[in-house]
Formats: structure tokens, sequence, C-alpha cells
């Protein structure tokens, strides 16, 4: 501030006539003098200059020494660039900025990228899905040579901050190129029907897949899952493909019911043939039985023949007779010296006359 010192004279002169002289009334202030500023910086000592030095590093570096991190998280801290140390969650200390840095890196929280579609946020927190963004990742072949449209999700955490941040350049880019070549060639071992009916074994081999190679390139990432989305073929052979697999059911529908049918006829023929075959060999062990019985019924009969011929003839007669009597229904049993057979015979029956006695008769 520059003093008018002329102007200063003049107004102390007016207020001095203006009194009359007298000292009842305060005297205005006095500017301070250059003096008085020089003796004071003299008496100013060492200590004070330390203090403010200490305050004024406290103020520019001492918000660089603290830091917090949460509990989803962790601190990697570099010293002069290099990695010297993982901070778990809590308030922490290092050093100040130049010579610590401090990197903090959420390892709980489940990442994600889409693959084939985008979902978008709409108003009021709505959702939506954008079916036709990335529609060239999605395309793929499958092994009979039948194009498919296959959107998948890759969730995955982060498993080692520090191959995370310092062993690859760019995580996020190298699992999305390393997410479609894995399904890309997981796909191209299937036909279309088991790429659209089997998803869960597709995701759980792409898991796999995707964190060998994952872990080979050192990313420092975890494969949570892989969730398949809805697979189809590309729309303009939609119809077609309706048409193919329709075809597709109805022969299986035709195999499955002849199957049916075959099923129910060779149980059914088997069974027959093996019961007529049964039935064959137990006749022919019947047979082989009775024709055995048969010899050893003529043995002992020859055996008993050649004993006695004249009384094994007779019984052999009597045997034979008594077997066929009772088969010939009326008989006429007639003396040889019998002249007349009239007496015998009832002639007004309606019984006609047997055939050797109407010989007779003639």
């Amino acid at each position: 501030m520059n003093w008018d010192w002329e102007k200063l004279r003049e107004n102390k002169e007016k207020f001095e006539k203006k009194q009359g002289g007298g000292g009842g009334m305060p005297r205005p202030p006095q500017p301070p003098q250059f003096d008085d500023i020089v003796e004071k910086f003299k008496n100013f000592k060492f200590s004070g200059i330390l203090i403010i030095l200490i305050v004024l590093f406290l103020l520019f570096f001492g918000k660089s020494m603290v830091f917090q991190v949460e509990l989803d998280e962790v601190g990697v801290i570099q010293q002069f660039g290099k990695f010297d140390r993982i901070t778990n969650p809590g308030l922490h200390f290092k050093l100040p900025t130049g010579i610590e840095k401090v990197t903090k890196v959420q390892v709980k929280r489940v990442r994600k990228e889409e693959f084939g579609f985008r979902t978008v946020q709409g108003t009021n927190n709505s959702r939506y899905f954008d079916e036709n963004d990335g529609q060239d990742v999605s395309m793929m072949l499958a092994g009979d040579l039948n194009v498919a449209v296959v959107p998948w999700i890759v969730q995955y955490r982060v498993s080692n901050p520090e191959k995370f941040l310092f062993e690859v350049r760019d995580v996020t880019t190298l699992l999305r190129d390393m997410s479609e070549a894995t399904m890309r060639t997981i796909i191209g071992d299937r036909s279309i029907n088991e790429v659209i009916s089997e998803r869960e074994e597709i995701a759980i081999a792409a898991k796999e897949s995707l964190q060998e190679e994952m872990d080979e390139a050192s990313a420092g990432i975890k494969i949570v899952t892989i969730e398949m989305k809805k697979t189809n073929v590309p729309g303009p052979v939609q119809d077609s493909f309706n048409e193919v697999n329709e075809a597709i059911q109805e022969k299986e529908q035709t195999i499955y019911k002849a199957k049916e049918e075959y099923n129910k006829a060779i149980p059914r023929a088997e069974g027959e043939a093996k019961r007529v075959v049964e039935s064959a060999h137990g006749y022919a062990i019947d047979r082989v039985n009775r024709a055995q019985g048969d010899v050893a019924k003529f043995s002992a009969v020859y055996k008993e023949y050649v004993k006695a011929k004249d009384v094994t003839k007779k019984r052999l007669y009597l045997e034979a007779m008594e077997e066929v009597i009772p088969k010939l229904g009326k008989k006429y049993i007639m003396d040889s010296s019998q002249k007349n057979l009239l007496p015998l015979l009832n002639l007004s029956g309606e019984t006609a006359l047997p055939t050797q006695v109407k010989s007779t008769l003639k």
C-alpha cells in the first residue's frame, strides 16, 4: 500500500486546528514505518520458518500419503513405478506422490463381457437387449457347415491384481479375443442341432478352455461362468431350417414307430419259435421214450415167448381180442354146425343184417 505523506500532513494540521491545540481527543492512526517492519524480521526465529515449511509440506504431500481401501478391493503399491506390495481393505499410509503410487483394484466385483448383443440401459432403470449389435461376433460355422447365431456372456473377476495390472497391456481386449476364438473352436466341433440343444455342455466346455487360455497368458482373472443365450440360425434361413427340423422330427417319429412295431413283433415271433422248438424237443423226447418202452416191452414178451411159445401166443391173441372186440359194435357168434340162421335173427327189428350174414343167406 502506498502512503500519500503530503495529504497525511495536511489532514493532521487541519485536525489540530479544529481541536484548538487540545490533547483530549485520540490521535489518528500512524502508518507503519519501514524501520519497524525490518526490526520485526530481524527478531523472527529459525523455528518459525521450520514450522511454516512443515505446514506447507503437510498441505502439499500429506494428502497423498494416506489412502483408504474399500472392502471389495485391494491397493497395489508401486515404488518408483515398480510393484512393491498389496494392501488389504482399511486405512493405510505410503510415501508421497512421486515415490509411491497406489492403484485400487476391485477383486470381489464380478465383471462381464457380452458377445453377440449389447445390454442397453433405458429410462426408469429398465434394460433391454440390442440383438443387432455384434452379429459378426455371434455368427459361427458349425461342424456340419451350417451357420448359427450364438450369443453368450462371460462373467469374471480379478484373482491376481499384480498380473491383472502389469502382465497384460489390455486384459479386456485379450479376454474378448480369446473368448471368441474358444467359442468358435467348440461350435466348430458340433452340429447345428447340438449347438441349439446342448447349450449347457457348450458353456461348461468353453469355460474350462477359456480359463486355460487366461492362465497361460497370466491375465490374473478367474472365469466365474459362461452363460449361453438363445441360439438360432440367421433370419433369412429360419423358415427353411424349421422345415428341415420338422422333416427330421417326422423321420424320427416314423423310425420310432417302426422300432416300436419291431419290438412288438420280433419278441412275439422269437417266443413262438422257442415254443415250437421246445414242443418239438418234447415230442422227440416222448417218441424216444415211447420207442424205448416198446422195445423193452417187446424184449420182455419175447423172453416169455421163448420160454412158453403156446401160452404166449394164446395170451397175445386174447389180449388183442380184448382190445379189438369192444370196438366192433354188435356181434353174432354162431356155431359152425348151425344150419338155420333165421331163429337167431330179429327180422322185425330195424337192425339190418350184418354183411357177413347177408352174404351167407345169398
